[in-house]
């Protein structure tokens, strides 16, 4: 596989040139600067081509080129977002950049409560905790139906911690699970949103109605209006798993299991219509036999996040080591299956000042160039137990 790695832009803390040194091959990159749905043009798409070539390194996989929430639940400008995305998306294979990761998840990219949490050794993770979650659903989203949607068991938990809750523990909810884990990712917020939670739900709003077979419907209408574009510029479209995999927030999700992977590659049967295989949001639901999905997978996987949670007996959830034997064998999989599909290493811990350092939720320095180290290795070993 290809070493890559996730960086932000010219404004991101981490160097082209620090990831030049640690042995990075291809830079996995948005533009970030572009607001959702507007085109991305051939000259800004050049500009951050040539910085990347200039260091020695290529720009492997567009992470990503956003769906607007209009284009998910099917709204009056979907056909003109649509018509810009297919322009954005000719002008990246125009340049040469062939992979697009994106999602379909509504409102939410990613949910995590706590994003420093600590490990014995020293170093903080991201965790999800199922019992903060629902507080926050319930008390301060305020969610109608919300308390029939949680299992007896959380809202046991959940009444233990709420005993307990402050106003600065909520506020440090809203920030982690809005905020930090969205702003910098889907666009949907920023630090600078006066009333974040009022935001979300007028944003909830918008989906009133759109179930799973509805937000289906729609997936395929935006993969069926792009593949076109994606066949004459041999652009491979990727999506990601729904993280967590698991309804949230009455939304409803259609990439959380093998019957979801299934159906979405079969809806639109192109080559070019493919997955993102990431260990970690798959591996968050104990439904999910990572390794299986792999192997079941590969051929149609054109991007690999290798990264992999624990699920605990509560059904909270935590990143766990890129060492740990599940991922020993995703990763060896595409090592032997899928040669020279980009790889990038994921939600790493925070270590070594990492968490003074300012960097996005997930994405340290220190801690993900463990993470490569930890994988390349892997890698190393596989392609030596090929040669023999």
């Amino acid at each position: 596989m290809e070493k890559t790695w996730r960086w932000f832009g010219p404004n991101d803390k981490i160097t082209l040139g620090m990831l030049r040194q640690i042995g990075v091959e291809g830079i996995v990159t948005a533009l970030h600067h572009v607001p959702n749905g507007e085109i991305w043009s051939s000259g800004e798409i050049e500009k951050i081509k040539s910085m990347i070539e200039a260091h020695g390194m290529r720009w492997s996989v567009v992470e990503s080129l956003p769906v607007s929430e209009a284009i998910k639940y099917a709204g009056s400008d979907r056909d003109r977002l649509i018509e810009n995305y297919k322009v954005s998306l000719a002008n990246l294979g125009k340049a040469g950049v062939k992979t697009v990761c994106y999602n379909f998840m509504p409102v939410l990219d990613w949910a995590r409560t706590e994003l420093e949490y600590p490990n014995p050794d020293g170093t903080s993770n991201l965790y999800f905790n199922r019992a903060e979650f629902a507080y926050f659903d319930i008390h301060i989203l305020k969610r109608p139906g919300a308390p029939d949607f949680w299992d007896q068991e959380t809202l046991e938990r959940m009444e233990q911690l709420a005993a307990g809750m402050t106003s600065e523990k909520e506020a440090r909810l809203v920030e982690n699970i809005v905020i930090k884990t969205q702003g910098f990712v889907s666009g949907n917020f920023s630090e600078d949103d006066l009333n974040p939670v009022e935001k979300f739900r007028e944003l909830l709003d918008l989906y009133k109605g759109v179930d799973k077979d509805r937000l289906r419907k729609n997936m395929k209408y935006f993969l069926e209006e792009i593949m076109p574009v994606c066949n004459e510029y041999d652009i491979n479209m990727c999506v990601h798993p729904d993280d967590p995999p698991m309804a949230v927030f009455g939304l409803p999700r259609i990439l959380t299991c093998d019957e979801d992977i299934a159906w979405l590659l079969n809806a639109v049967s192109d080559s070019h219509n493919g997955l993102t295989f990431c260990a970690g949001s798959l591996s968050a639901g104990a439904h999910n036999d990572v390794i299986e999905l792999a192997r079941k997978y590969a051929s149609r996987t054109h991007f690999v996040h290798a990264r992999i949670c624990t699920v605990l007996p509560n059904g909270d959830f935590r990143e766990s080591s890129h060492l740990d034997p599940r991922l020993v064998e995703v990763v060896r999989t595409f090592e032997m299956e899928r040669q020279g599909v980009p790889m990038r290493v994921d939600h790493a811990p925070l270590m070594l000042g990492d968490d003074k350092a300012g960097y996005n939720a997930g994405y340290s320095f220190h801690g993900r160039m463990l993470a490569l180290g930890m994988v390349g290795g892997i890698m190393a070993a596989v392609n030596a137990e090929k040669s023999k």
